[in-house]
């Protein structure tokens, strides 16, 4: 498969690179780092001569003092290498050590802290749209997701499956973190009717018949195996009363795919209204770890139900997305964005939608969902930024005018909105 250059830039200091499987660590750190010594621990001689003797590793590094880069592919299946990493790193030897990882848990549990926070950590996303360029397509994106092991794939579809399978096979069922595999599959599909939405632990746990205390435990798992994350409310002075509990997201919207079952009673708009909307997110979410400075994701969502999908937060300002699974834009669409500017008036606000045209209505900027996720990098000097004069430039040569308004009072209030 032709390897693609993703944004993820290599630090320069010893770092954990963290990621599901089959994000492209394995191929990222052999085209960052072609020179480095490779130690495979997915390799069953590599692991099982280490694992008997983790000493062994001492005397491998002696004998490449020369390399400047050490790989640890898969370090969670021998987490006790980690003693032997630190004690290397204490002898300053100016070698550069990578840590790949697709379970946070085992490396938890065993302590990454041994290495005395000399590593940072860095986590390597699915694609996102622009890594692809013109091979992105966002129907295939939403039935099937971005994972680089599946978009390379001649049958996608049986690959999410296998993907799926592997992980309850070798990280669930092989490492013992559950008793009951079967429960945790119903689990993982129940799941899925969570996805994009308010987390209720409690009727996920009656639909999968398992106690809430288990299905707390089997969310934990799941967020440690990196298939899923928690999304929280932004309160940040906050000027009403907000909702108190988060929203769950499936990593990648092709593994979303994968888990929710689908009915004569499942609407086909309401699987991609959600598809759309996780595969927003994993792309703000990679935007805000790829980016320079501290950005983080969050949703927002009063006690009377006014809800914006998205708030991104950090060093370069406040970004506000509502996204909306439709070819138009209504004026009921924009409410939510227009509340939050009531209280947060600095906010960039956009509504990412199915349609073609950008636009600015009401000072929010519109957009089509798919020249949105196309345009976004994380390189604020080559690419289109969440901000900036850019954006304007897109608006200026793609407006078409709003009905009933003047077209310079559309610009004035896109520079207003995006400036």
């Amino acid at each position: 498969m032709e390897y693609l250059t993703r944004f993820l830039v290599l630090p320069e200091d010893h770092f954990f690179l963290l990621g599901p499987r089959g994000t492209g660590k394995t191929s990222w750190t052999q085209h960052r780092c072609p020179q480095a010594l490779r130690i495979d621990l997915l390799d069953p001689a590599t692991h099982r001569e280490l694992a008997a003797r983790p000493e062994r590793l001492t005397e491998l590094l002696e004998g490449h003092i020369d390399d400047k880069q050490i790989v640890l592919d898969e370090v969670q299946k021998l987490p006790e290498l980690l003693e032997v990493v630190h004690a290397w790193i204490e002898r300053k030897t100016g070698q550069q050590f990578i840590l790949t990882g697709s379970s946070a848990r085992k490396l938890r549990r065993a302590g990454v802290n041994l290495l005395g926070g000399r590593a940072l950590q860095v986590t390597l996303h699915p694609y996102m749209a622009a890594e692809l360029g013109s091979k992105f397509e966002l129907s295939k994106a939403l039935q099937h997701g971005m994972l680089p092991v599946v978009w390379g794939a001649k049958a996608p579809r049986a690959t999410l499956q296998a993907y799926n399978g592997l992980y309850l096979r070798e990280e669930v069922q092989m490492e013992g973190l559950v008793r009951d595999v079967g429960a945790f599959a119903r689990f993982l599909e129940a799941m899925s009717f969570s996805h994009g939405t308010v987390l209720n632990l409690s009727n996920v746990s009656r639909e999968c018949q398992v106690k809430r205390k288990t299905c707390e435990g089997y969310l934990e798992i799941l967020e440690d195996l990196l298939l899923g994350y928690r999304l929280e409310v932004f309160t940040k002075r906050a000027q009403r009363e907000l909702a108190a509990h988060p929203k769950f997201y499936y990593f990648d919207t092709g593994v979303f795919q994968a888990n929710r079952p689908r009915g004569p009673l499942d609407a086909p708009e309401e699987i991609d209204g959600a598809a759309l909307e996780g595969l927003v997110a994993q792309h703000l979410r990679a935007w805000c770890d790829y980016s320079d400075g501290d950005h983080a994701l969050y949703y927002w969502q009063t006690r009377s139900k006014v809800e914006v999908d998205f708030v991104v937060y950090g060093a370069s300002g406040i970004y506000a997305f509502e996204v909306k699974n439709s070819a138009s834009v209504r004026p009921a669409d924009l409410r939510p964005l227009k509340s939050f500017g009531e209280d947060y008036p600095q906010a960039q606000r956009t509504l990412l939608y199915r349609g073609k045209e950008s636009f600015v209505r009401e000072g929010i900027r519109c957009m089509p969902c798919e020249k949105f996720l196309k345009a976004l990098k994380p390189n604020p000097d080559t690419n289109y930024e969440l901000r900036g004069t850019s954006a304007i430039r897109d608006l200026e040569m793609d407006i078409t005018g709003d009905i009933g308004t003047d077209s310079t009072k559309v610009l004035a209030a896109a520079r207003k909105a995006i400036v």
